[in-house]
Protein backbone atom coordinates (compact mmCIF):
# COMPACT_ATOMS: atom_id res chain seq x y z
CA UNK A 1 0.00 0.00 0.00
CA UNK A 2 2.77 2.41 0.82
CA UNK A 3 4.46 1.52 -2.44
CA UNK A 4 1.29 2.29 -4.76
CA UNK A 5 0.55 5.35 -2.39
CA UNK A 6 4.05 5.93 -3.39
CA UNK A 7 4.04 5.55 -7.06
CA UNK A 8 0.50 7.38 -7.36
CA UNK A 9 0.87 10.40 -4.80
CA UNK A 10 2.08 13.25 -7.42
CA UNK A 11 -0.65 11.89 -10.06
CA UNK A 12 -3.01 11.88 -7.81
CA UNK A 13 -1.96 15.52 -6.13
CA UNK A 14 -1.93 17.07 -9.79
CA UNK A 15 -5.69 15.10 -10.58
CA UNK A 16 -7.43 16.75 -6.90
CA UNK A 17 -5.42 20.08 -7.76
CA UNK A 18 -7.17 20.42 -11.04
CA UNK A 19 -10.56 20.46 -9.22
CA UNK A 20 -9.29 22.61 -6.10
CA UNK A 21 -7.25 25.11 -7.03
CA UNK A 22 -4.75 24.73 -3.99
CA UNK A 23 -1.72 22.03 -3.75
CA UNK A 24 -2.17 22.11 0.21
CA UNK A 25 -5.81 21.06 0.42
CA UNK A 26 -4.93 18.36 -2.89
CA UNK A 27 -1.65 17.03 -0.51
CA UNK A 28 -4.29 16.67 2.20
CA UNK A 29 -7.20 15.06 0.42
CA UNK A 30 -4.78 12.70 -1.07
CA UNK A 31 -3.38 11.29 1.88
CA UNK A 32 -7.25 11.54 3.31
CA UNK A 33 -7.82 8.69 0.26
CA UNK A 34 -4.76 6.53 1.64
CA UNK A 35 -6.54 6.40 5.20
CA UNK A 36 -9.41 5.43 3.17
CA UNK A 37 -7.21 2.66 1.90
CA UNK A 38 -6.01 1.95 4.90
CA UNK A 39 -9.41 1.05 6.24
CA UNK A 40 -11.02 -0.66 3.40
CA UNK A 41 -8.61 -2.50 1.87
CA UNK A 42 -7.79 -4.96 4.46
CA UNK A 43 -11.23 -6.16 4.42
CA UNK A 44 -12.20 -5.41 0.40
CA UNK A 45 -8.92 -6.46 -0.84
CA UNK A 46 -6.65 -4.46 -3.01
CA UNK A 47 -8.34 -3.10 -6.06
CA UNK A 48 -7.34 -4.26 -9.61
CA UNK A 49 -6.26 -0.68 -10.31
CA UNK A 50 -4.96 0.89 -7.09
CA UNK A 51 -4.30 3.72 -8.46
CA UNK A 52 -6.99 4.65 -10.48
CA UNK A 53 -9.36 4.12 -6.99
CA UNK A 54 -6.58 6.18 -5.04
CA UNK A 55 -7.49 8.77 -7.76
CA UNK A 56 -11.13 8.33 -7.84
CA UNK A 57 -11.79 8.49 -3.86
CA UNK A 58 -9.99 11.40 -3.84
CA UNK A 59 -11.02 13.68 -6.39
CA UNK A 60 -14.65 12.49 -4.71
CA UNK A 61 -13.23 13.77 -1.91
CA UNK A 62 -12.19 16.81 -3.40
CA UNK A 63 -15.89 17.85 -5.29
CA UNK A 64 -17.60 16.96 -1.86
CA UNK A 65 -15.20 19.82 0.19
CA UNK A 66 -15.55 22.13 -2.97
CA UNK A 67 -19.54 21.81 -2.63
CA UNK A 68 -19.74 22.33 0.73
CA UNK A 69 -17.43 24.46 2.41
CA UNK A 70 -18.48 28.25 2.32
CA UNK A 71 -14.81 29.51 2.41
CA UNK A 72 -14.59 28.25 -0.95
CA UNK A 73 -18.01 30.01 -2.47
CA UNK A 74 -15.72 31.76 -4.92
CA UNK A 75 -14.21 29.04 -6.53
CA UNK A 76 -17.93 27.14 -6.63
CA UNK A 77 -19.37 30.09 -8.33
CA UNK A 78 -16.31 29.18 -11.17
CA UNK A 79 -16.19 25.40 -11.23
CA UNK A 80 -18.95 24.55 -9.23
CA UNK A 81 -22.17 24.48 -12.32
CA UNK A 82 -19.71 22.69 -14.58
CA UNK A 83 -19.17 20.07 -11.45
CA UNK A 84 -22.75 19.69 -10.85
CA UNK A 85 -23.58 19.39 -14.43
CA UNK A 86 -21.14 16.65 -15.84
CA UNK A 87 -19.11 14.17 -13.75
CA UNK A 88 -15.85 13.70 -12.67
CA UNK A 89 -13.11 13.40 -15.07
CA UNK A 90 -12.31 9.89 -15.27
CA UNK A 91 -8.92 8.54 -13.93
CA UNK A 92 -6.87 7.47 -16.92
CA UNK A 93 -4.56 4.85 -17.45
CA UNK A 94 -2.69 5.88 -20.34
CA UNK A 95 -0.29 8.87 -19.13
CA UNK A 96 -0.69 10.57 -22.73
CA UNK A 97 -4.46 11.25 -21.82
CA UNK A 98 -4.37 12.82 -18.50
CA UNK A 99 -1.37 12.27 -16.77
CA UNK A 100 1.37 14.04 -17.97
CA UNK A 101 -0.86 17.10 -18.59
CA UNK A 102 -1.37 17.51 -14.69
CA UNK A 103 1.88 16.48 -13.40
CA UNK A 104 2.81 19.71 -15.94
CA UNK A 105 0.56 21.72 -15.07
CA UNK A 106 1.30 21.21 -11.13
CA UNK A 107 5.29 21.01 -11.82
CA UNK A 108 4.60 24.68 -13.14
CA UNK A 109 2.38 25.80 -10.74
CA UNK A 110 5.03 24.70 -8.35
CA UNK A 111 7.70 26.68 -9.80
CA UNK A 112 5.57 29.66 -9.73
CA UNK A 113 7.48 33.19 -9.47
CA UNK A 114 5.63 34.20 -6.16
CA UNK A 115 8.03 31.42 -4.69
CA UNK A 116 11.60 31.72 -3.86
CA UNK A 117 13.75 29.37 -6.39
CA UNK A 118 14.33 27.37 -3.07
CA UNK A 119 10.68 27.21 -1.95
CA UNK A 120 9.59 26.45 -5.90
CA UNK A 121 12.39 23.30 -5.98
CA UNK A 122 11.63 22.34 -2.41
CA UNK A 123 7.91 21.78 -3.19
CA UNK A 124 7.75 20.09 -6.35
CA UNK A 125 10.31 17.45 -5.27
CA UNK A 126 7.44 17.08 -2.27
CA UNK A 127 4.82 16.85 -4.34
CA UNK A 128 5.88 15.58 -7.95
CA UNK A 129 8.52 13.44 -6.19
CA UNK A 130 7.16 12.26 -3.63
CA UNK A 131 10.37 13.06 -0.97
CA UNK A 132 10.36 13.36 2.36
CA UNK A 133 11.74 16.28 4.09
CA UNK A 134 14.98 15.04 5.16
CA UNK A 135 15.58 13.96 1.24
CA UNK A 136 14.74 17.01 0.15
CA UNK A 137 17.49 18.51 2.58
CA UNK A 138 19.87 16.29 1.59
CA UNK A 139 19.26 16.84 -1.95
CA UNK A 140 19.33 20.92 -1.40
CA UNK A 141 22.48 20.47 1.42
CA UNK A 142 20.32 22.52 3.79
CA UNK A 143 19.23 22.02 7.25
CA UNK A 144 15.69 19.70 7.69
CA UNK A 145 14.04 22.44 9.89
CA UNK A 146 14.73 24.94 6.98
CA UNK A 147 13.26 23.01 4.04
CA UNK A 148 10.32 22.11 6.00
CA UNK A 149 9.34 25.78 6.66
CA UNK A 150 9.49 26.63 2.80
CA UNK A 151 7.05 23.66 1.95
CA UNK A 152 4.86 25.25 4.16
CA UNK A 153 5.33 28.62 3.60
CA UNK A 154 5.45 28.25 -0.44
CA UNK A 155 1.52 26.57 0.27
CA UNK A 156 0.53 29.39 1.82
CA UNK A 157 1.96 31.84 -0.31
CA UNK A 158 0.42 30.13 -2.99
CA UNK A 159 -3.30 29.76 -2.21
CA UNK A 160 -3.04 33.68 -0.65
CA UNK A 161 -1.87 34.41 -4.41
CA UNK A 162 -4.11 32.37 -6.13
CA UNK A 163 -1.76 31.07 -8.13
CA UNK A 164 -3.82 29.72 -11.26
CA UNK A 165 -3.48 25.84 -11.73
CA UNK A 166 -1.82 26.09 -15.64
CA UNK A 167 1.13 25.70 -17.70
CA UNK A 168 1.62 29.61 -18.99
CA UNK A 169 2.32 31.04 -21.79
CA UNK A 170 5.14 33.45 -23.51
CA UNK A 171 7.20 35.57 -21.43
CA UNK A 172 5.71 33.79 -18.26
CA UNK A 173 6.93 30.00 -19.26
CA UNK A 174 10.10 31.07 -20.17
CA UNK A 175 10.32 33.34 -16.73
CA UNK A 176 10.06 30.17 -14.95
CA UNK A 177 11.22 27.84 -17.61
CA UNK A 178 14.52 27.22 -15.38
CA UNK A 179 13.30 26.66 -11.97
CA UNK A 180 11.45 23.89 -13.72
CA UNK A 181 14.51 22.08 -15.21
CA UNK A 182 16.37 22.42 -11.78
CA UNK A 183 12.88 20.72 -10.10
CA UNK A 184 13.35 18.05 -13.14
CA UNK A 185 17.14 17.71 -12.50
CA UNK A 186 16.55 17.16 -8.82
CA UNK A 187 14.20 14.52 -8.74
CA UNK A 188 16.03 12.62 -11.25
CA UNK A 189 19.28 12.65 -9.22
CA UNK A 190 17.26 11.24 -6.05
CA UNK A 191 16.30 8.26 -7.84
CA UNK A 192 19.43 8.26 -9.50
CA UNK A 193 21.16 8.54 -6.06
CA UNK A 194 18.91 7.99 -3.53
CA UNK A 195 19.87 9.84 -0.38
CA UNK A 196 18.20 7.23 2.23
CA UNK A 197 16.56 4.09 2.42
CA UNK A 198 17.87 0.67 1.71
CA UNK A 199 18.35 0.63 -2.57
CA UNK A 200 20.92 2.86 -4.38
CA UNK A 201 18.45 2.85 -7.12
CA UNK A 202 14.76 4.80 -7.07
CA UNK A 203 13.61 4.04 -10.61
CA UNK A 204 10.00 4.96 -10.44
CA UNK A 205 11.80 9.04 -9.73
CA UNK A 206 13.80 8.69 -12.59
CA UNK A 207 11.04 7.92 -15.00
CA UNK A 208 9.09 10.24 -13.60
CA UNK A 209 11.62 12.97 -14.33
CA UNK A 210 12.98 11.51 -17.76
CA UNK A 211 9.18 11.39 -18.44
CA UNK A 212 8.76 15.10 -17.53
CA UNK A 213 11.84 16.40 -19.69
CA UNK A 214 10.58 14.47 -22.32
CA UNK A 215 7.31 16.26 -22.20
CA UNK A 216 8.73 19.93 -21.92
CA UNK A 217 11.00 19.09 -25.03
CA UNK A 218 7.98 18.16 -27.12
CA UNK A 219 6.20 21.51 -25.54
CA UNK A 220 9.61 24.03 -26.14
CA UNK A 221 11.00 22.29 -29.53
CA UNK A 222 13.13 25.73 -29.32
CA UNK A 223 14.78 25.74 -25.95
CA UNK A 224 18.29 24.35 -26.29
CA UNK A 225 18.47 23.97 -22.25
CA UNK A 226 15.29 21.85 -22.39
CA UNK A 227 17.29 19.56 -24.64
CA UNK A 228 20.32 19.79 -22.76
CA UNK A 229 18.71 18.18 -19.41
CA UNK A 230 16.34 15.67 -21.57
CA UNK A 231 19.51 14.82 -23.26
CA UNK A 232 21.63 14.61 -19.78
CA UNK A 233 18.68 12.34 -18.21
CA UNK A 234 18.60 9.99 -21.66
CA UNK A 235 22.39 9.35 -20.58
CA UNK A 236 22.26 8.47 -16.90
CA UNK A 237 19.35 6.45 -17.06
CA UNK A 238 21.21 4.77 -19.61
CA UNK A 239 23.38 3.44 -17.08
CA UNK A 240 20.81 2.47 -14.42
CA UNK A 241 20.39 -1.24 -15.17
CA UNK A 242 24.24 -1.69 -14.43
CA UNK A 243 24.31 0.33 -11.49
CA UNK A 244 23.25 -2.37 -8.92
CA UNK A 245 24.31 -5.91 -8.89
CA UNK A 246 22.00 -8.87 -8.09
CA UNK A 247 21.53 -8.43 -4.31
CA UNK A 248 20.82 -4.43 -5.17
CA UNK A 249 24.48 -3.55 -4.13
CA UNK A 250 26.32 -0.77 -5.92
CA UNK A 251 28.38 -1.26 -9.11
CA UNK A 252 30.98 1.33 -9.36
CA UNK A 253 31.29 2.88 -12.92
CA UNK A 254 34.77 1.11 -13.32
CA UNK A 255 33.32 -2.35 -12.82
CA UNK A 256 30.21 -1.95 -14.89
CA UNK A 257 28.99 -4.05 -17.36
CA UNK A 258 28.48 -1.62 -20.11
CA UNK A 259 26.79 -4.39 -22.38
CA UNK A 260 23.86 -3.68 -19.84
CA UNK A 261 24.19 0.36 -20.86
CA UNK A 262 20.50 0.80 -22.26
CA UNK A 263 21.33 1.39 -26.31
CA UNK A 264 17.74 3.37 -27.01
CA UNK A 265 18.48 5.86 -24.13
CA UNK A 266 21.92 6.30 -25.46
CA UNK A 267 20.53 7.38 -29.03
CA UNK A 268 17.97 9.12 -27.86
CA UNK A 269 20.48 11.39 -25.51
CA UNK A 270 22.55 11.85 -28.80
CA UNK A 271 19.50 13.02 -30.69
CA UNK A 272 18.54 15.20 -27.85
CA UNK A 273 22.10 16.43 -27.62
CA UNK A 274 22.09 17.44 -30.95
CA UNK A 275 19.61 19.93 -30.44
CA UNK A 276 20.83 21.17 -27.09
CA UNK A 277 23.01 24.63 -26.44
CA UNK A 278 25.74 25.58 -24.51
CA UNK A 279 24.15 26.01 -21.13
CA UNK A 280 24.63 24.05 -17.81
CA UNK A 281 22.76 20.79 -18.42
CA UNK A 282 23.89 21.20 -22.06
CA UNK A 283 27.85 20.82 -20.87
CA UNK A 284 26.80 18.11 -17.84
CA UNK A 285 25.26 15.96 -21.04
CA UNK A 286 28.29 16.27 -23.05
CA UNK A 287 30.28 14.64 -20.04
CA UNK A 288 27.87 12.13 -19.96
CA UNK A 289 28.15 11.27 -23.41
CA UNK A 290 31.65 10.94 -23.15
CA UNK A 291 31.70 8.13 -20.90
CA UNK A 292 28.45 6.24 -22.61
CA UNK A 293 30.84 6.55 -26.06
CA UNK A 294 33.58 4.49 -24.15
CA UNK A 295 33.10 1.04 -25.50
CA UNK A 296 36.02 0.09 -21.95
CA UNK A 297 36.66 2.63 -19.01
CA UNK A 298 39.87 2.32 -19.87
CA UNK A 299 39.18 4.12 -23.03
CA UNK A 300 37.24 7.47 -20.98
CA UNK A 301 38.48 10.54 -22.44
CA UNK A 302 38.92 12.11 -18.91
CA UNK A 303 41.05 14.89 -20.34
CA UNK A 304 37.76 16.13 -22.28
CA UNK A 305 35.24 15.51 -19.49
CA UNK A 306 37.65 17.51 -16.89
CA UNK A 307 37.97 20.57 -19.86
CA UNK A 308 34.08 20.42 -19.72
CA UNK A 309 33.80 20.33 -15.84
CA UNK A 310 36.09 23.77 -16.09
CA UNK A 311 33.56 25.40 -18.71
CA UNK A 312 30.49 24.54 -16.45
CA UNK A 313 32.62 25.48 -13.41
CA UNK A 314 33.17 28.79 -15.05
CA UNK A 315 28.95 29.06 -16.29
CA UNK A 316 28.05 28.02 -12.57
CA UNK A 317 30.52 27.71 -9.65
CA UNK A 318 29.55 25.11 -7.05
CA UNK A 319 31.62 23.32 -4.93
CA UNK A 320 30.58 20.23 -6.05
CA UNK A 321 31.23 20.73 -9.63
CA UNK A 322 34.72 21.52 -8.15
CA UNK A 323 34.94 18.21 -6.79
CA UNK A 324 33.73 16.01 -9.77
CA UNK A 325 36.61 17.94 -11.88
CA UNK A 326 39.13 16.96 -9.36
CA UNK A 327 37.47 13.56 -9.65
CA UNK A 328 38.17 13.87 -13.75
CA UNK A 329 41.86 15.49 -13.45
CA UNK A 330 42.57 12.54 -10.64
CA UNK A 331 41.99 9.82 -13.66
CA UNK A 332 43.92 12.18 -16.55
CA UNK A 333 46.87 13.67 -14.39
CA UNK A 334 47.17 11.42 -11.62
CA UNK A 335 45.79 11.48 -7.86
CA UNK A 336 48.25 14.37 -6.46
CA UNK A 337 47.32 17.22 -8.20
CA UNK A 338 43.84 16.49 -7.73
CA UNK A 339 43.77 16.04 -3.73
CA UNK A 340 45.17 19.57 -3.76
CA UNK A 341 41.83 20.83 -5.05
CA UNK A 342 39.61 18.26 -2.99
CA UNK A 343 41.87 19.36 0.13
CA UNK A 344 40.89 23.19 -1.22
CA UNK A 345 37.20 22.28 -0.23
CA UNK A 346 37.25 21.16 3.08
CA UNK A 347 36.15 24.19 5.14
CA UNK A 348 33.32 24.65 1.99
CA UNK A 349 30.47 25.04 4.10
CA UNK A 350 28.30 22.78 1.54
CA UNK A 351 30.11 20.46 1.30
CA UNK A 352 30.76 20.01 5.27
CA UNK A 353 27.92 16.82 5.45
CA UNK A 354 28.37 16.07 2.01
CA UNK A 355 29.91 12.24 1.91
CA UNK A 356 31.29 12.18 -1.05
CA UNK A 357 33.72 14.71 -0.01
CA UNK A 358 35.95 12.50 2.21
CA UNK A 359 35.00 9.19 -0.06
CA UNK A 360 36.61 11.27 -3.17
CA UNK A 361 39.69 12.29 -0.73
CA UNK A 362 39.95 8.76 0.63
CA UNK A 363 39.87 7.30 -3.29
CA UNK A 364 42.79 9.66 -3.93
CA UNK A 365 44.88 9.25 -1.02
CA UNK A 366 44.28 5.16 -1.25
CA UNK A 367 45.94 5.91 -4.65
CA UNK A 368 48.78 7.77 -3.36
CA UNK A 369 49.28 4.98 -0.94
CA UNK A 370 48.14 6.38 2.14
CA UNK A 371 46.12 3.69 3.39
CA UNK A 372 45.44 4.94 6.84
CA UNK A 373 44.36 8.43 5.94
CA UNK A 374 42.44 6.28 3.14
CA UNK A 375 40.45 4.17 5.42
CA UNK A 376 39.30 7.35 8.16
CA UNK A 377 38.17 8.95 5.02
CA UNK A 378 35.88 6.22 3.83
CA UNK A 379 34.68 5.75 7.60
CA UNK A 380 33.67 9.20 7.81
CA UNK A 381 32.45 9.21 4.31
CA UNK A 382 30.02 6.08 6.42
CA UNK A 383 28.83 7.84 8.56
CA UNK A 384 27.55 11.20 6.73
CA UNK A 385 25.48 9.37 3.86
CA UNK A 386 21.75 7.90 4.71
CA UNK A 387 21.95 5.15 1.97
CA UNK A 388 22.48 1.96 3.52
CA UNK A 389 23.93 0.55 0.41
CA UNK A 390 26.53 3.75 0.36
CA UNK A 391 27.46 3.36 3.54
CA UNK A 392 28.16 -0.79 3.35
CA UNK A 393 30.27 0.09 -0.26
CA UNK A 394 32.60 2.54 1.87
CA UNK A 395 32.71 0.34 5.14
CA UNK A 396 33.91 -2.13 2.45
CA UNK A 397 36.50 0.39 1.10
CA UNK A 398 37.46 1.08 4.36
CA UNK A 399 38.51 -2.51 5.44
CA UNK A 400 40.29 -3.29 1.97
CA UNK A 401 42.69 -0.27 3.11
CA UNK A 402 45.82 -2.38 4.71
CA UNK A 403 47.69 -0.56 7.42
CA UNK A 404 50.56 2.04 5.99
Amino acid sequence: MEAVFRIESARIIAGVTRIVRDVGIAEELAQDALVAALEQWPESGVPDKPGAWLMATAKHRAIDLVRRKETYARKLAEVGRALTETSPPEYSEDPAEDIDDDLLRLIFTACHPVLSTEARAALTLRLLGGLTTQEIARAFLAPEPTVAQRIVRAKRALAKADVPFEVPYGADRAARLASVLEVIYLIFNEGYSATAGDDLVRPALCEDALRLARVLAGLMPKEPEVHGLAALLEFQASRIPARTGPDGEPVLLADQNRAKWNRLLIRRGVEALHRAGHGPYSLQAAIAACHTQAVRYEDTDWATIATLYGRLMALTPSPVIELNRAVAISMSQGPAPALEIVDSLTDAPALKDYHLLPSVRGDLLERLGRAAEARAEFERAATQTHNARERDLLLERAARCAPD
